[in-house]
Formats: structure tokens, C-alpha cells, sequence
């Protein structure tokens, strides 16, 4: 990796802290949130690949958690938000024009991961009352990234 990717990298790990921390809307029952980071973790694999969307996405968002007292999550959020980076990077990555899937079936893992982590902290029941936020989280967050993600590429000429 060199040194401009190296710093790139980074600086999106710290974007998608501070849009996770500053966004966020606290789920009751599951003692989660809904955020927008996801937006970030998308953007960073739809454009840069799948080494900096998985980086950005498992460290800013483990970040976000462990900033804001969900320091229990942040091993959960490490593998789930780096699995959405990588997964949103590979398939843009290997199918050319497959940026929308490469992000829904992203978005997908992530409602999944939470969804089953969820479980095992919580139980069914309160687990399926926070689907609801995740599912939302993830299909604000493909939308704002399908929307980004065109004009980010021009303006960074890539």
C-alpha cells in the first residue's frame, strides 16, 4: 500500500467514526443505534476496493462503538462492517457495473450480522424489534452511497 492510500485510508476510517457517532439514533430493547457510517463503509469498497472499504469499515465503525460505550459491539462490528466494506469493494470490484448490487448485498450481510448477534446477546424477540432500524440503516445507507457514488468517482477522476 503506499503512502497516499495509506492516508486516504485512514482519513475515511476517521469519516466513518465521526458519521457514525454524530448520526446516530439509539435503538431501545437491543442497546444499539442507527447510524449513517454505513454510507462511508460503502463508498470507501464502491470506490477505492475491497481492502479499504473492509479497513475503513471494521476500524471507523469499531471506533464509533467503542466511543460511545458500546465497547461490546465493537468486536461484533469489527467482522460485520468489515465483511459490508470488503463485500461492497469485491463485487463492484469483479462485476463492473454491479455497484448496486455490490451495495445491497453489503447492506444485506450487515442487517444479517446484527440481526444474529442480536440473538445471541438479547434473544429472538428483541432482536427481530431492531430489524426494523437496521433494515433502515442499510437501505438509507445504500441510497446515499448510490447516489455518491458516481459524482465522488468524477471528482476524483477514478
Amino acid at each position: 500500500m503506499n503512502s497516499k492510500k495509506m492516508v486516504l485510508t485512514a482519513l475515511l476510517i476517521a469519516v466513518v467514526t465521526v458519521t457514525t457517532m454524530v448520526v446516530n439514533i439509539p435503538l431501545p430493547g437491543v442497546k444499539g443505534y442507527v447510524n449513517i457510517g454505513d454510507t462511508v463503509v460503502l463508498l470507501a469498497g464502491l470506490i477505492f476496493g475491497p481492502t479499504v472499504g473492509a479497513t475503513c469499515g471494521a476500524l471507523g465503525s469499531s471506533l464509533a462503538d467503542l466511543f460511545l460505550g458500546y465497547a461490546y459491539w465493537a468486536p461484533w462490528t469489527f467482522v460485520i462492517k468489515g465483511l459490508e466494506g470488503f463485500l461492497a469493494g469485491w463485487v463492484a470490484q469483479r462485476y463492473r457495473r454491479a455497484t448496486a448490487q455490490g451495495a445491497v448485498l453489503a447492506a444485506v450481510i450487515m442487517v444479517l450480522g446484527y440481526l444474529g448477534v442480536g440473538i445471541l446477546y438479547y434473544g429472538l424477540g428483541p432482536a427481530l424489534a431492531s430489524l426494523p432500524g437496521d433494515l433502515t440503516q442499510g437501505a438509507v445507507s445504500v441510497a446515499l452511497a448510490l447516489l455518491s457514488v458516481r459524482p465522488l468517482r468524477k471528482y476524483l477522476s477514478l
